[in-house]
């Protein structure tokens, strides 16, 4: 496939969203149950939840150039019941809403209290928003991935994997933010977000080269033959058959080499995996806002890369017929 600048932004930016989203409630959790010690952290949350915000809109704007009639995009919500692109649309917003909400609540120090937590810490209602906001991050998630995943005629699409990498990655990303962020705003806790971004990045580098072993194993269902319609056991392309290009050689081939290819799959598995996992545990060590800083730009670079190439990766089974002349 022909990978589109505008998805692949859309997709890692509000990836990184959901995931500092989703450290920001840990914390909070952790805090109301006594793992970690009581403090006041409503500005942490609140300007948290301000740049987990920029991330989803900065996300939301690049996936208007994907359109062809940006001014008809509120149409796309209209296949919910079947479109998981359509469910995007409705939960994206909705996440968006209630990040904000969340944030605002701390920043207004909006705190009616429902119960009392075990360590004495109230459960109050921006807890009931951050629950709120975190199964609707995971449904987030779902929905992004499974555009992808549920077409079953894009094998190195159609697996679980897509799911749980989409979501793992996310949580990669997102967490190392909230490390880079705590460095500045609550130092306290940049321990304690670092071992997870550590966690979150080990589990995404296995879940990822998990796929690529995978999708190396494929062997097409069609063949050149059944393509064609020709039963000659050798055929050769010779022609792409048109003059110039068409609307299928440009939008379903990459028009990359393998060599290139190659190269890039070694660049995304050490700029998102192996870099930030160094960075990170010496950003510990050190306790180094630059060096958690650095983590997270060389991650979301080579983010970049490996959602480039995720979408480069699928043969479209059209290619069978035009090759990969174009």
């Amino acid at each position: 496939m022909r990978p589109a600048p505008s998805v692949i932004l859309l997709t890692t930016l509000i990836g990184a969203g959901q995931g500092l989203f989703l450290a920001l409630f840990t914390v909070q959790s952790y805090t109301l149950v006594g793992l970690l010690p009581p403090a006041d952290l409503r500005a942490f949350y609140a300007l948290g939840s301000a740049i987990a915000l920029v991330f989803l809109v900065a996300g939301l704007v690049a996936s208007f150039f994907h359109l062809g009639r940006p001014e008809r995009a509120w149409r796309s919500a209209g296949q919910w019941r079947t479109s998981w692109l359509s469910r995007e649309v409705i939960a994206l917003p909705a996440f968006m809403g209630v990040v904000a909400l969340y944030g605002l609540a701390h920043a207004l120090a909006w705190t009616p209290r429902i119960a009392h937590g075990p360590n004495g810490v109230a459960v109050d209602a921006t807890f009931v928003l951050g629950l709120l906001g975190t199964f609707v991050a995971f449904a987030l998630f779902v929905c992004t991935a499974m555009i992808y995943a549920c077409l079953r005629f894009i094998a190195e699409w159609h697996t679980p994997l897509t799911l749980i990498n989409y979501a793992l990655l996310g949580g990669a990303s997102g967490f190392t933010l909230a490390a880079a962020y705590a460095s500045q705003v609550a130092p306290r806790l940049v321990g304690f977000l670092s071992g997870w971004a550590i966690v979150f990045t080990a589990l995404a580098a296995i879940g990822r080269v998990a796929s690529l072993w995978r999708n190396r194993r494929l062997t097409p269902r069609s063949t050149i033959q059944s393509a064609t319609g020709i039963k000659h056991p050798r055929i050769t392309q010779i022609a792409q058959g048109f003059m110039g290009g068409s609307f299928n050689t440009r939008e379903f081939f990459h028009r990359q080499g393998p060599r290139l290819m190659r190269s890039l799959k070694w660049i995304f598995i050490a700029l998102a995996f192996v870099l930030p996992l160094a960075l990170l545990a010496a950003g510990i060590a050190s306790s180094s806002a630059p060096l958690l800083a650095g983590a997270f730009a060389v991650q979301y670079v080579g983010l970049l890369v490996e959602r480039w190439f995720f979408f480069a990766q699928a043969n479209h089974p059209q290619n069978l017929y035009y090759q990969a002349i174009s």
